[in-house]
C-alpha cells in the first residue's frame, strides 16, 4: 500500500510540474514596460521515459518487497527436482552470488556426473536464505547441503548486522538441515580483495578481520555440532593475506580459476560429510 501510495503521489507531483512548466513557457513574466522583461526559468521536468523508468524501478522495487527472500525464484525449479526420484547423494549447494554463478559454462562444468543442485541468489543475505531453506533445501529430500554465506551481511546489503546475529542465522539453518537428517557442510566466507577496485574497496565493505572472526566461530560450532566445516581460505588467501589475485575480476567473485580451486574442497567436504 505504501509502494501504490508513493506511485500516485509521484504521477501527482510529476504532472502538477510539467502542467506548471506551460503555463509558465507560455505566458512568461514581465515587469513594467520601464524595466527590461524577465521570463521566470521553467522547472526542470522528467521527460516521459525518465518518469516511466523511474516508475519501473519503483514497481520491481514493490515487488522485491513482497518477496524479500526470493521465495519464488525456484519454485518451479524445485518442483522439478521434487518430483525426480531421489538420488542416491543429491546434494543442495545454498548460498549467494557465488553459489548461484558456479554452474555456470564460462566457469567450467558445475560437478559432472552428481546430482548437485545450486541454490544461490545474487546479493543475499542469511535472513534470507534462512527463511527460504525450507522450500528450497529441506523440501529437495537432498542427502547434504553446501552453505556459503556470510559475506553480504559483513556488507550490510539488507541492513547492519553483528557477527552475533550472522552466526545465529547460520546455527539455524544447520539446526534445520540436522532436523531433517540432512547432512551440512558449513564453508568459510571467501576472503576478498583490493587488486581491481571499483569504488569502495571490498576489504573496506567486507573487512577480512569480521570474515576471519566468523569463520573461526563456524569452524569451532561445526565441530561441536558434528558438521562439516568447508574451509577455503588456504587455497584462495595469497601471501597479503588477500583472496588472490588471479582467482577474482573485481576482488570478490570466484573467476574459473578461482571454482576450479574451490571444487575438490567442496567434494572432499561433501564426501565427508556423506559417510
Amino acid at each position: 500500500m505504501r509502494i501504490a501510495a508513493a506511485l500516485l503521489l509521484f504521477l501527482i507531483l510529476a504532472t502538477a510540474t510539467a502542467t506548471t512548466a506551460r503555463q509558465q513557457t507560455a505566458t512568461p513574466q514581465t515587469v513594467p514596460a520601464a524595466a527590461p522583461a524577465v521570463t521566470a526559468p521553467t522547472p526542470a521536468v522528467p521527460s516521459c521515459p525518465d518518469m516511466a523508468t523511474a516508475l519501473t524501478a519503483l514497481m520491481r522495487n514493490d515487488a522485491r518487497l513482497r518477496d524479500w527472500a526470493e521465495l519464488a525464484r525456484y519454485r518451479d525449479a524445485n518442483r522439478t527436482v521434487a518430483a525426480r526420484a531421489a538420488a542416491a547423494a543429491r546434494v543442495v549447494f545454498m548460498g549467494d552470488s557465488i553459489t548461484e554463478a558456479w554452474p555456470q559454462p564460462r566457469f567450467g562444468e558445475f560437478f559432472p556426473g552428481k546430482p548437485y543442485v545450486g541454490r544461490g541468489i545474487s546479493g543475499q543475505t542469511t535472513p534470507q536464505m534462512l527463511i527460504r531453506f525450507r522450500p528450497d533445501v529441506v523440501d529437495l529430500h537432498p542427502k547434504a547441503v553446501v552453505i556459503l554465506a556470510g559475506t553480504n551481511d559483513i556488507a550490510a546489503n539488507t541492513g547492519p548486522m553483528t557477527d552475533e546475529e550472522i552466526e545465529g542465522n547460520l546455527a539455524s539453518m544447520a539446526e534445520l538441515g540436522k532436523a531433517h537428517d540432512i547432512k551440512v557442510v558449513l564453508s568459510s566466507i571467501l576472503p576478498v580483495s583490493e587488486y581491481h577496485i571499483n569504488g569502495v574497496p571490498q576489504t573496506t565493505r567486507r573487512p577480512m578481520a569480521r570474515i576471519r572472526a566468523i569463520n573461526d566461530w563456524m569452524k569451532k560450532y561445526a565441530a561441536a555440532e558434528g558438521h562439516v566445516y568447508l574451509d577455503y581460505f588456504p587455497a584462495t588467501i595469497d601471501e597479503k593475506g588477500m583472496l588472490k589475485e588471479e582467482f577474482s575480476a573485481d576482488d570478490l567473485h570466484p573467476n574459473a580459476a578461482g571454482y576450479a580451486a574451490m571444487a575438490p574442497l567442496a567434494e572432499a567436504a561433501i564426501q565427508k560429510a556423506l559417510k
